[in-house]
């Protein structure tokens, strides 16, 4: 996308440059600068050309957020703290949404370049080529990903109850700081699962399309399909998934 190139070039230009005092805390642990506001309003300049009668539903609210039966669902810097703290592992995440249904995603990854997307029954890609979940049937030979909770910590203890049995049970977990990066890579197989809460739309409403287009299943916690607005999900490859969400929910509802 046009849009993410652009947005691209600023992050890249601006990685060293941002200055503390433009550092906004928008709450705990949650950290905003003036490259995600203006990177936001420069893909929404461009989406609102390819798509005028579409709304939004953007992280920084540069334009004001409502329903329709187009939207687009955009986060323009997810990893907003590696950025800041010249971590190179961030990402541009942008969905369309019709009529309840996200039917395009796209996740730019900054650094190394990697454009991943997908459109609904249409597959999901990288870099113009076909992607696919990993094959790994086997939850020992797996590497999961997750998030750690930032600002609700009401679900801590169950959270490290299923983080406790992935260390110990599979080949290992990352937590690398961007949702929709997680998502991309287990589109593409390069992880296994992903699981996290606290999670909001336009963090993983991308990558969900992504993931589905690759082959891979989606879910809430509880098994149920309210995971881009629920601020929870598993996502796994169809082989290890069943197992995830069986130690994800089991932890869940104990604590609940």
């Amino acid at each position: 996308m046009q849009g993410s190139k652009l947005c691209c070039s600023i992050y890249l230009k601006r990685i060293k440059k941002v200055n503390p005092n433009d550092i906004e805390t928008k709450s705990l642990n949650s950290l905003v600068s003036y490259v995600d506001k203006n990177a936001e309003m420069q893909l929404v300049e461009k989406l609102s050309k390819l798509l005028p009668e579409a709304t939004f539903l953007t992280e920084e609210e540069t334009i004001e957020n409502s329903e329709g039966e187009y939207r687009w669902i955009i986060d323009p810097l997810d990893g907003t703290t590696n950025f800041l703290h010249q971590l190179p592992f961030f990402s541009i995440s942008v969905a369309l949404e019709y009529q309840g249904e996200i039917i395009l995603g796209v996740v730019y990854e900054v650094n190394r370049e990697e454009c991943f997307y997908a459109w609904k029954n249409g597959g999901a890609y990288l870099n113009n080529e076909k992607i696919g979940v990993s094959k790994r049937t086997e939850l020992e030979d797996a590497l999961i990903a997750t998030g750690f909770p930032y600002y609700d910590y009401r679900g801590v203890q169950p959270y490290f109850e299923a983080l406790e049995f992935f260390i110990k049970e599979t080949r290992g977990v990352r937590r690398f700081g961007s949702a929709a990066l997680d998502l991309a890579y287990v589109a593409c197989g390069r992880f296994d699962a992903y699981y996290e809460y606290s999670l909001n739309a336009w963090d993983v409403a991308a990558g969900v399309i992504l993931v589905k287009e690759a082959g891979g299943k989606v879910s809430d916690f509880q098994g149920g399909e309210n995971y881009i607005f629920g601020k929870e999900m598993i996502a796994a490859s169809p082989f290890v998934f069943d197992k995830t969400l069986e130690v994800v929910k089991n932890a869940f509802t104990k604590n609940r």
